[in-house]
């Protein structure tokens, strides 16, 4: 896509989400995407990471964590940019650990590796702390993001996320997009 073409779809989906942002899941899922002819290693590689790059070393709770998202990923039929999406959303809402309550350090009733909350529609506690449930949860607001396979990654994750930090994300994709590169195949 040219410069000038994916100007003009980012700035009409920017107007789309001036309008109105998730509060949660949403029920209905958008039509199928339309899908580049470029093969999905190629898509992963292509965007270039926004600002400066955060990384931790993950012990093994946080890899198992990473394989279950691009697991949930491919069974959801979907390319691996949505995982690349889902794992630095990961990444900044919890560090790739399946949080529980933490007490007063808690925001609201957030819970599981997206942060998800009970209370905005995610699922039940038990349900948003299953990796792959939460995994599934978030792609699904991701679907309904028009245009998110083009889309900055900070963008289509805040749009499903609503964080209070919105550009937060963009500082994790690009060992997203190394984990994915590692595991997808594996």
């Amino acid at each position: 896509m040219n410069t000038i073409m994916r100007k003009s779809v980012l700035s009409v989906a920017g107007l789309a989400f001036a309008g109105g942002v998730f509060a949660g899941p949403v029920a209905a899922h958008a039509a199928t995407p339309v899908v580049d002819a470029k093969p999905a290693a190629v898509q992963v590689a292509a965007s270039k990471p926004q600002g400066e790059q955060s990384h931790i070393t993950l012990n093994d709770e946080q890899s198992a964590n990473v394989k279950a998202i691009i697991a949930a990923t491919k069974k959801a039929g979907l390319p691996e940019r949505a995982a690349v999406i889902s794992i630095a959303t990961s990444l900044q809402e919890s560090k790739l650990e399946n949080l529980g309550h933490l007490g007063d350090r808690n925001d609201h009733d957030s819970l599981g590796l997206f942060q998800q909350r009970p209370s905005s529609g995610w699922g039940t506690p038990e349900q948003i702390t299953d990796p792959e449930y939460s995994t599934t949860a978030f792609l699904k607001g991701l679907k309904q993001v028009d245009g998110w396979q083009d889309m900055a990654l900070t963008d289509a994750a805040q749009t499903v996320q609503v964080s209070a930090y919105p550009d937060a994300y963009a500082q994790w994709e690009q060992q997203a997009t190394d984990l994915v590169t590692q595991h997808w195949n594996s």
